[in-house]
């Protein structure tokens, strides 16, 4: 949320009902792509027999729904399915994370290996 809305106030991180409070006020949803999955770890690349969300049924519980925002590839890879539900598909920059010191390389992005 703080990559999209940097200048406005945030509820803390570990305030999930806040947040989600947050989010509905300005008219926003937040849905996993996966239904289920395996995964050990928080790595996207460790995420194991996912099952994909029903993107059809969003829609029809959701008829006001206009768009979908993929915060990265792992979820973006499935805006495919979104085709021929009426919706704008938007991929988001993944926002800049600190590294902590001596992490990364000089030669790669960000400092990132």
């Amino acid at each position: 949320m703080a990559a999209l809305w940097p200048q406005v106030p945030q509820p803390d991180r570990a305030d999930y009902a806040a947040r989600c409070e947050w989010l509905l006020q300005r008219g926003l949803g937040l849905w996993d792509v996966y239904d289920s999955c395996e995964r050990q770890g928080s790595l996207d690349s460790a995420i194991r027999i996912p099952q994909v969300n029903d993107f059809a049924a969003l829609k029809q519980r959701c008829p006001q729904l206009q768009a979908v925002a993929h915060n990265g590839a792992e979820s973006f890879k499935h805006a495919g399915k979104l085709a021929g539900l009426g919706l704008v598909v938007y991929k988001l920059p993944r926002p800049a994370r600190p590294m902590p010191d001596g992490a990364g390389s000089a030669n790669s992005p960000h400092g990132v290996k």
